[in-house]
């Protein structure tokens, strides 16, 4: 008699495994189909789910369960197969902020009635809402503007919104074309592109997933007609750093075929500071914009947060910032004060804007607050460390869990995020989307003096920011659901 053997809980969680794999598989095609023929961009607490692995998938599930309401495979992928059904048009959509909205909307309330009403202003709206596309110009392509043009390609979708069209350099040797694609390619901190790229020598063009992305070679600003390549009302992003103040950056906008500049640095002069999120009315239909610097990007949502809560009466910011192209990798002659010393042996202390810069997002804060920074021997993921007087007392439990629930539910939830883990480091944060990171575990309070620390990628957390103000300057964002 053949006995069939007892089912083992190794046995029952490496079947549980493989049954969350097969449905995060199944999710894939519709994130997919939403992205590519819809225009939905879908994510979990801003985490994409667009071109990721099952194990992403889950991963960004598990995510979810360990900061909010549990979300599992279970309650995705009905969500994404009712939302494809009823053929939407352009949005971005949280799933778990979303799943969260239909358990507070009871059990009688059946997902696709919650979904009408919910995305009412885009359902069976797919063809009607076309965004409009905006051609996009990278003038210089080093850290931020490779990034840039990573994240331009994974949003290229369909081909609206934006579109990078073309990338301006200097030429730097007859092999040039190839060695930029490289670096587009091959990234030490970020990783390898993903996807394809190829590179037409004779056309002087980089093809990356389907985008083509022409290669301008020049030493002016304004002397390019870009209309010779198919190229008009253009927004430049200049991510040289070379020009700062108006004078400077309006020479791009003696080029045929070029409507408005976006600074990727901060800016000089009465030039609008946009940190995504918080200022973006300022933007309007001014023809030189700046993103602010990645540091003002970073603690300007946290500091927001803040003072509308509790208020802040002053305060110290210190940054642990690693080490930029700038600085000197050995010793060597540099005009600024002590960056001439080899930024990868040393903490090196120097000045930052960055305190006084956050008066040109947030006015109600200036004078308030003073900063410096310290240069520190990493390639990328910086900190900062906020030291804060507030107008009233408040228990670091409480803190932690008002900005919490902000960086989840608040309106700064694609800049801020909150993390709570005694293990996490530096590189933990390499690639995350968001402006600034808050680590509640290292949260000090003491009556009304609280001491906070944040973290951000200093790269591409800030590139994600310059490509939101890039959409609100071409008015090519979706509408975001769920509402706040």
């Amino acid at each position: 008699m053949t006995t069939t053997p007892q089912r083992t809980a190794a046995d029952e969680h490496l079947a549980e495994w493989a049954d969350r794999q097969a449905k995060a598989e199944a999710i894939i095609p519709l994130v997919g189909r939403l992205y590519r023929e819809y225009g939905v961009v879908t994510s979990i607490h801003g985490r994409t789910l667009l071109g990721q692995s099952p194990t992403d998938v889950l991963k960004a599930h598990r995510f979810a369960r360990r900061v909010d309401i549990e979300l599992n495979v279970d309650d995705t992928l009905p969500l994404l197969e009712a939302l494809t059904a009823l053929k939407p048009g352009p949005a971005s959509v949280d799933i778990a902020r979303l799943h969260r909205r239909h358990l507070e909307a009871g059990e009688d309330v059946t997902l696709e009635d919650f979904l009408r009403s919910e995305l009412g202003d885009v359902i069976d709206k797919h063809g009607a809402d076309v965004l409009p596309s905006t051609d996009v110009v990278l003038y210089g392509f080093g850290r931020i503007g490779r990034l840039l043009a990573r994240i331009l390609i994974e949003h290229a979708g369909t081909g609206h919104g934006l579109r990078l069209r073309a990338v301006v350099v200097r030429k730097g040797a007859d092999n040039d074309l190839s060695k930029r694609a490289s670096l587009l390619r091959r990234d030490s901190v970020h990783g390898s592109f993903a996807g394809t790229i190829t590179v037409d020598e004779e056309a002087n063009t980089i093809l990356a997933n389907g985008t083509l992305i022409q290669v301008i070679y020049s030493d002016s600003p304004s002397s390019v007609d870009y209309t010779q390549y198919g190229i008009s009302d253009a927004i430049v992003v200049d991510n040289t750093g070379r020009w700062r103040d108006e004078e400077g950056l309006s020479q791009h906008l003696e080029c045929p075929g070029v409507s408005r500049v976006l600074l990727t640095a901060p800016g000089k002069g009465g030039l609008p500071n946009i940190v995504s999120g918080i200022n973006d009315a300022m933007i309007g239909d001014g023809k030189v914009v700046t993103a602010a610097s990645c540091t003002t990007n970073a603690i300007v949502p946290t500091l927001k947060v803040i003072n509308d809560e509790y208020g802040v009466v002053g305060g110290h910011i210190e940054t642990v910032h690693s080490f930029t192209n700038d600085q000197n990798l050995i010793d060597n002659f540099h005009k600024g004060e002590r960056r001439g010393r080899s930024a990868a042996l040393n903490m090196v202390l120097t000045e930052t804007g960055a305190a006084k810069a956050v008066a040109k997002a947030l006015p109600e804060l200036e004078g308030k607050l003073t900063g410096n920074s310290v240069r520190v021997p990493t390639p990328n993921v910086s900190m900062a460390i906020l030291n804060l007087t507030l107008e009233k007392p408040v228990e670091r439990e409480a803190l932690n869990d008002f900005v919490r629930e902000a960086s989840l539910y608040g309106d700064l939830h694609k800049q801020l995020d909150y993390i709570d883990s005694p293990e996490v480091v530096s590189t933990d944060f390499v690639g995350n989307r968001h402006a600034g990171i808050v680590d509640g575990r290292a949260t000090i309070t003491a009556g009304d003096r609280v001491v906070m620390y944040v973290w951000y990628d200093n790269e591409f957390g800030y590139s994600c920011q310059v490509v939101r103000v890039l959409e609100e300057m071409a008015k090519v964002h979706p509408p975001v659901f769920p509402a706040v």
